[in-house]
């Protein structure tokens, strides 16, 4: 039996990106050899895709990628930080994008029949690279946008916004509108709001709103004796703090906090001699909704490897 060390299982995980305990065992049942451990992982990928299944993707990458009118946001979920960074992982991803781009799906089971090369579907190379990468892989979201957009990617994945826009030919080609653009998309990014303006709020979210202001104001006896005029005038107040919290366009504009966005925006328009609209915006953050693990990674390796050196 060849003699397996913690160095080898790494440089074979660092070349296939897979999990360290399958890299120990491929390298087990190949001998050391190298070429003999990856035909291995890929011929045990059935089995571990089945295995996988259980597992938590809350990891992974958000990417975008325009192509003429149209562009795509995905996010694909990997288990670990670590498989996220691979250049495998990320090609899989930028052909992913490549994949909606061309054949616009209407969602992730279409998807998964579209053609991702001449050679397989998206399904396969999914089940493909889970097999090479030896981590469960979840293509989790993605969105197709048409028109006018300015795009941002925070932290090598960990944010994505596309923002569209309504404005004329001769504005969306200046300098100025490039930067107001980008601007508006770093806007949405460090905030996680729900709502782009006010009209988007939906009647049944401010119905509740307004049911636990004013329930917080029939507990205050300060409010007992207070105008009903009065109290709706509070609760409007309230109602426009909510705006300002979950609402991009009534938020103070984050590079000048004495304008809202909305007044960014008129401002820009006046600069520029036109009108421009922000029409809609999407934003992904990776991992977020799916509840993560937690590990202790040191005493994970270590119990891997064997205490091999």
């Amino acid at each position: 039996m060849a003699n397996i060390s913690a160095k080898d299982v790494a440089e074979l995980r660092k070349q296939t990106g897979c999990g360290m305990m399958d890299c120990k065992n491929a390298l087990v049942e190949a001998e050391g050899d190298f070429d003999k451990a990856i035909k291995v992982l890929r011929e045990k990928g059935m089995a571990a895709t089945a295995k996988k299944a259980g597992r938590i993707a809350a990891e992974g990458i958000v990417a975008i990628k325009t192509l003429g009118n149209d562009t795509a946001m995905v996010e694909v979920n990997s288990e670990t930080d670590f498989v996220a960074k691979n250049a495998s992982f990320q090609e899989f991803v930028s052909g992913i994008l490549d994949a909606i781009l061309a054949n616009k799906p209407a969602d992730i089971d279409a998807l998964m029949q579209c053609k991702f090369n001449a050679d397989a579907t998206v399904e396969a190379e999914l089940q493909e690279k889970t097999y090479t990468i030896g981590e469960k892989l979840s293509i989790r979201r993605f969105v197709i946008v048409e028109g006018t957009v300015s795009t941002y990617i925070h932290g090598m994945g960990v944010t994505g916004v596309i923002v569209k826009f309504e404005t004329s030919d001769a504005i969306k080609e200046k300098e100025e509108f490039k930067e107001f653009a980008k601007n508006i998309a770093l806007q949405v990014a460090a905030y996680n709001i729900p709502y782009l303006a006010k009209e988007d709020v939906p009647a049944s979210v401010l119905a509740e709103e307004k049911e636990i202001i004013l329930t917080q104001m029939k507990q205050d006896p300060k409010m007992a004796n207070k105008p009903e005029k009065v109290l709706e005038g509070i609760v409007m107040g309230k109602l426009n703090k909510y705006y300002e919290n979950n609402c991009v366009l009534e938020q103070a504009y984050v590079k000048d906090d004495s304008m809202t966005v909305a007044k960014y925006v008129q401002a820009t328009a006046k600069a520029l001699g036109g009108d421009i609209k922000v029409v809609s915006f999407a934003r992904y953050e990776k991992g977020e909704g799916i509840q993560k693990r937690e590990d202790d990674l040191a005493a994970e390796v270590a119990k891997m490897v064997g205490g091999n050196n």
